[in-house]
């Protein structure tokens, strides 16, 4: 049995028609010239498509939990219930079923940084049996903090800079702050995301997709799939609404000095808006697609990336661009400057990371190694409050491809390839000493690594794919935004 692209879009058109999404489904029926297919939908049942899409997913389900004869696995409940992420990713499924009948883990080949270089050495475990959930470096449960409230995936988290409280955005509609204490975490403030839904004259909610501190810790910044950005108080007091987006706004960062927030998404448009008046101060619309992410260079130049495969450089009170770079060849994921402002890191699509100069026009390195795309990309933390401070600046990456690898600039060469995670890598968070990096991927896995060796220190399994980690100002947590509505904060005061 096979479906042509006509059937899929017909089913589709016929979803949204059935779910009250009129304007929508005219847009796609349009698009997709519905009424050019033979199709006859006098024959097609209600609900047909969230029917197939339920069987698809019964399919992998039996598939990953059967053997070939039909048996069942005898390791098969630890796999719990398969999710639509695993019915689309058919590799990931033959992974873990890989993994669960050989029960290996293959040995691995680390780097040590010793004497200001790096250089090979066995890691630590080499050759051990491991199971899945990496019980040898298992963290326990008592080092974990679950954070439960949210209704639906928990997206986004940031740690207040100057108070130990966590805010959390989710797509219920909903950010969160979780003010902690030594005995663990106090009532959240709940900073609820409404609008007018003025086809249904009824408030609904969207997607919290960012969120950000200032760094004075005084003002919450979120950004939602309604196309508004809100300010808080540590609070959870509205501040302000910001409503000139066109589209959902996809990130939002503060400068550091905290008087410009910068905002961007699916209208292609970079806005920068005064916190003294919180008026726009300036709005950039130079890319021809999504703009997809934003990273202030000092603080009034900036960097923003789009599915374009363009980036460009914009300066407050200048109305082009005072840099373009172009070079990769898919879309470009996410950017990032160094601590110094100097280099700027780029990763995309075409399995590609790259560094750029404002002084030349070309890349300065072009970092090959990995399979699949690459999600994200971050900088080492430098300077004398860091555990070496003599050390090689490193750039991180995470790709679809199960790995993390650490670069060092110096050389332009990889130097570290992390691969214990199982399924596609999504976030990297340094810790403020720049000893360890932690990951957070979709096999559930909350991974801490000594950046010195690339050894496994420490590993949280959650209930959930992980969208996001981010280690705290003060270096003692570590919280991970996972899709089963959860938050888990890990004690890592004691690596």
């Amino acid at each position: 049995m096979s479906m042509s692209s006509d059937e899929v879009n017909f089913l589709v058109y016929r979803y949204l028609q059935e779910s009250g999404f009129q304007h929508s489904a005219f847009t796609f029926g349009v698009e997709s010239h519905v009424d050019q297919s033979n199709i006859n939908g006098s024959i097609v049942p209600p609900g047909a498509l969230v029917s197939i899409i339920q069987k698809g997913v019964q399919y992998v389900e039996a598939e990953v939990t059967l053997n070939e004869d039909g048996t069942i696995l005898d390791d098969g409940s630890e796999l719990d219930h398969v999710s639509l992420i695993d019915a689309v990713l058919p590799d990931i499924v033959a992974t873990r079923h890989t993994l669960l009948h050989n029960r290996t883990i293959k040995p691995e080949i680390g780097i040590k940084y010793e004497d200001g270089h790096y250089s090979h050495v066995n890691s630590v475990g080499h050759g051990e049996i491991m199971d899945v959930d990496g019980t040898v470096n298992d963290t326990g449960s008592n080092k974990a903090l679950i954070l439960k409230g949210h209704e639906h995936e928990v997206f986004v988290c940031s740690w207040n800079p100057t108070q130990d409280i966590l805010a959390s955005g989710s797509g219920d509609g909903t950010a969160r702050l979780w003010p902690m204490n030594e005995t663990g975490v106090a009532t959240p403030v709940i900073l609820r995301h409404q609008f007018k839904d003025l086809e249904n004259h009824k408030s609904a909610t969207k997607d919290i997709t960012s969120l950000e501190w200032n760094n004075d810790g005084t003002l919450l910044a979120t950004g939602s799939y309604d196309g508004q950005a809100r300010i808080w108080s540590p609070e959870g007091e509205l501040v302000k609404t910001l409503s000139d987006f066109k589209g959902p706004i996809f990130c939002i960062k503060w400068n550091k000095k905290g008087n410009y927030l910068l905002s961007a998404g699916v209208d292609k448009s970079t806005i920068v808006w005064d916190s003294n008046n919180w008026e726009v101060k300036q709005q950039f619309s130079f890319h021809q697609a999504p703009t997809l992410d934003v990273d202030w260079q000092k603080n009034t130049s900036f960097a923003s990336c789009s599915t374009d495969k363009i980036i460009h450089v914009c300066r407050i009170g200048v109305e082009k661009p005072v840099k373009s770079f172009q070079g990769h060849t898919s879309e470009v994921n996410a950017i990032k400057w160094d601590p110094s402002g100097s280099l700027l890191a780029s990763c995309s699509d075409d399995l590609s990371a790259k560094i750029w100069s404002t002084k030349q026009d070309t890349w300065m390195f072009d970092l090959q190694g990995h399979k699949r795309e690459i999600y994200t990309v971050t900088w080492s933390p430098t300077g004398p409050s860091t555990a070496f401070p003599n050390a090689p600046l490193l750039l991180a990456s995470a790709s679809y491809d199960t790995t993390v690898k650490l670069w060092e600039l110096e050389r332009g060469s990889c130097v570290l390839s992390l691969s214990k995670h199982q399924e596609p890598v999504y976030s990297l968070s340094f810790s403020p000493d720049g000893r360890y990096i932690a990951s957070g991927s979709f096999d559930r896995a909350l991974n801490v690594w000594s950046t010195q060796t690339g050894t496994l220190v420490h590993s949280y399994h959650g209930n959930g794919g992980i969208f996001e980690v981010q280690w705290s100002p003060r270096g003692d947590k570590v919280a991970a935004c996972f899709s089963d509505n959860t938050l888990c904060v890990l004690d890592v005061r004691n690596l």
